[in-house]
């Protein structure tokens, strides 16, 4: 009865936007640009291109296809394939819990700048100090953080098709519209070649194995991978959907938001604030480099409005995702209605997220390991954790369970997978070697044992 009541998507095209809007976040618009120009422009796109076709594909054909299999959430899907690697289901409800928390404070900070711009204020915001006062705030960061979390809960509580789907449908055309609006107004720039150049031609110069992993991490990061999201949104899709194709257009859209984010953030930047100004990391790029671009620019304030709706539309669908994954779980594990669910995840958020959203400002005294609270629950969410799960999975499928499980389930329609050798490759081998170097190097990164 279970899995017959289950919510789904209503088709194929419901299913990518939802994947996509998962996948296409904060990872996109403000991590790839300063990875990218950090790690010399094109040769950093290139390996992260390399390694989406290849480890990004293997591990979302995975999780999407455990899902659609097993029609359940990740807590019981894992045991479901494999009763000896069950203990994976409970690590992967951990992450979700973790991440919508500090992602939704993060997502506050992005509504803050969207009424900023909204209002004229774009020349305060610019101000070196803006961003720093505005989280350092007792009650303004709080405020926000409840808002994003507010529209998040709404959208989820609405259900698959209502809430998800529908709004994914509007929010991800409506996200690549902008970024092909600000793309071509940063491209006709005076002076933009400049900045096109650097971030688009290779630095060989650049190239290490510091590269590889930089974009190992970003693509793990940016795909929404091992988070429970793929596994719970492909329980959703039906059977007569086509994995291997679905899994094609989301890196598809992922990867090109990816470098149009790019292109968006780094001439400009360049232009404006010169090499020094690309290599800002994070919250320092979009928060207090890129509204003194937009302050220099002809209609600054209206790109750096529309710029800052994109990330907000971004971080939203995101969010969703990231809630819906642990209102899945919840559902399936506790046989509660989708209300209670939700209510129970909006009340943990609340006293997850408060520490977070003050621990830069009132609570900054206050420190886990030397971090403040939103990055000690990134590292251990998105550098710990997210590796884990993932390496685990592969050793599921690629040892135990075999991979002709996954290849069973994306072939079931009679579709060709193209890509089957380089699948069963990549998750017996190649992929858990690369998951335990990611866990490795962004361990010993956290702790400046190395440097990224």
């Amino acid at each position: 009865m279970e899995k017959k009541k289950r919510g789904s998507f209503t088709g194929e095209i419901g299913f990518v936007l939802a994947a996509a809007g998962s996948a296409v976040g904060l990872g996109n618009l403000w991590r790839f640009p300063y990875l990218a120009a950090q790690y010399g422009g094109g040769i950093f796109i290139l390996v992260y291109i390399i390694l989406a076709l290849t480890f990004g594909f293997t591990l979302m054909t995975t999780e999407i296809a455990i899902g659609r299999k097993t029609k359940l959430s990740p807590t019981r899907a894992y045991k479901e394939v494999d009763s000896k690697f069950g203990f994976i289901g409970p690590i992967a409800f951990i992450i979700p819990v973790i991440i919508l928390p500090y992602y939704c404070v993060i997502g506050g900070w992005v509504t803050k700048y969207v009424t900023v711009f909204a209002a004229g204020q774009n020349i305060a915001a610019a101000e070196d100090s803006f961003f720093g006062n505005f989280i350092g705030r007792e009650y303004a960061p709080l405020i926000f953080f409840i808002i994003f979390l507010g529209l998040t809960s709404l959208i989820v509580i609405s259900g698959v098709e209502k809430g998800i789907e529908k709004v994914s449908s509007y929010l991800m055309p409506a996200l690549i519209v902008l970024a092909v609006i600000i793309c071509i107004y940063v491209i006709t720039i005076p002076g933009s070649s400049a900045g096109i150049k650097y971030y688009l031609l290779p630095d060989f110069s650049k190239f290490s194995f510091k590269t590889v992993c930089a974009a190992m991490g970003q693509m793990f990061y940016s795909m929404s991978l091992a988070m429970g999201i793929m596994i719970t949104y492909g329980s959703y899709t039906k059977d007569e959907v086509s994995i291997v194709k679905s899994v094609n257009q989301i890196e598809i859209f992922d990867t090109g938001i990816a470098i149009l984010a790019g292109m968006m953030v780094v001439p400009a930047v360049y232009i404006f604030s010169g090499e020094a100004g690309t290599s800002q990391s994070g919250a320092g790029l979009m928060f207090v480099t890129l509204p003194k671009v937009f302050t220099q620019m002809t209609a600054g304030r209206f790109i750096g409005g529309l710029f800052f709706v994109l990330v907000f539309f971004a971080a939203l669908t995101s969010s969703v995702s990231v809630m819906e994954a642990i209102v899945s779980m919840l559902i399936d594990r506790f046989h509660i209605s989708r209300i209670k669910a939700c209510l129970g995840v909006i009340i943990f958020s609340v006293a997850l997220g408060i520490p977070c959203s003050l621990g830069n400002g009132v609570w900054s005294h206050i420190t886990i390991l030397g971090m403040d609270f939103l990055t000690f629950f990134d590292f251990i969410s998105n550098s710990l954790l997210l590796p884990i799960v993932a390496f685990f999975t592969c050793l599921m499928i690629g040892w135990s369970t075999g991979a002709d499980y996954i290849i069973g389930e994306a072939t079931k329609n009679g579709e060709a997978f193209k890509r089957e050798k380089i699948y069963r490759v990549m998750i017996k081998y190649i992929a858990p070697v690369l998951l335990l170097i990611i866990l490795v190097f962004y361990t010993l990164a956290q702790f400046n044992i190395i440097k990224f």
